[in-house]
């Protein structure tokens, strides 16, 4: 994989339990034939071992090979790693049924008012909804912005209920389910048609605030954004203002600029805005999708075979 020995020892960095359990997640990693343990800060490294971590330290670089355990890998400095000759990879490609089913069932509840009449079972009122409130997923335009494993995975989905389905992305290789794909530069054109607009996309400088007044401008004043991506792609005052003023019907959101969200953001306030906790691909088997990654990358490491999902 580098000029580095094959690892012979893996660490779990205690950093994962942001997103895991500990213990199984150590024993899940553990069925492969390493040695595995679950260490703190504080411990130096040698370039043969590897090392399964949730947040970046500088100790890391000292080791062979470094696994993040999250797709999003925006807190790692990968030039530092490249420098060192360190392989830095990720827990890309777990996250397609996860990730989708939370788009999905956003766009159900706003379609068909779940997250309203909740609301009102707080307070124990029969709430009847304007006649013209409720519709279908079905026959409703979704445009997807980022076809990658996760809005291939929302793609294929919202198309088994009937959408209409449209992409963005700078390939143009067909995608199954989606009817027309879009370049970058059309982005506009892109979301102007459709009732849902989800977005997908890594966080770079280039999506940095994507979404910003321009594009709800763009948008039906029907029609809702789905954010399951990276916070800093979408501009939140704005789009905040967006809903308020009517320009768009509203937003489910699993990502924030700052998380968590501030006590103080208008988005609480909103009820045409679901706000979740950065928890899409939260199952109890999660612990088991991130090692299987490992685990895979452990048996190339040791064939000395390419690492699958790196990124540096």
């Amino acid at each position: 994989m580098t000029d580095t020995p094959p690892p012979t020892t893996v660490y779990v960095h205690e950093s994962v339990e942001a997103v895991v359990p500990t213990a199984p997640f150590v024993e899940a990693v553990a069925r492969s034939p390493l040695p595995t343990e679950l260490v703190g800060d504080g411990r130096s490294y040698t370039r043969t071992d590897a090392v399964v971590t949730y947040e970046p330290r500088d100790a890391f670089l000292e080791a062979g090979w470094v696994h993040c355990a999250r797709a999003g890998y925006d807190a790692f400095d990968t030039d530092a790693y490249e420098a060192a000759g360190v392989p830095l990879t990720n827990s890309s490609g777990i996250h397609g049924a996860t990730v989708g089913e939370v788009a999905i069932g956003s766009m159900l509840a706003l379609a068909r008012l779940l997250h309203i009449y909740r609301d009102h079972e707080h307070t124990r009122e029969w709430y009847a909804p304007p006649y013209e409130r409720p519709f279908t997923l079905e026959g409703e335009r979704l445009c997807m912005v980022g076809l990658g494993t996760i809005g291939q995975a929302i793609a294929e989905r919202a198309d088994a209920l009937g959408m209409d389905v449209v992409g963005v992305r700078r390939s143009e290789e067909a995608v199954p389910g989606v009817a027309t794909i879009y370049p970058p530069a059309s982005l506009h054109e892109a979301i102007a048609d459709a009732r849902f607009v989800a977005i997908a996309l890594p966080h770079t400088p280039s999506t940095d605030q994507l979404f910003g007044a321009p594009e709800f401008a763009q948008m039906r004043a029907d029609a809702y954004l789905i954010n399951v991506a990276r916070g800093p792609i979408v501009d939140e005052p704005a789009l905040a203002a967006a809903v308020i003023d009517g320009e768009i019907a509203g937003a489910a959101l699993d990502v924030f600029e700052r998380e968590p969200l501030p006590a103080d953001s208008p988005l609480w306030d909103l009820e045409e805005v679901i706000v979740m906790p950065h928890k899409g691909s939260a199952t109890n088997q999660y612990h088991e999708d991130i090692a299987g990654v490992v685990r895979e990358n452990i048996d190339r490491a040791t064939a000395g075979r390419p690492l699958h999902n790196r990124v540096a």
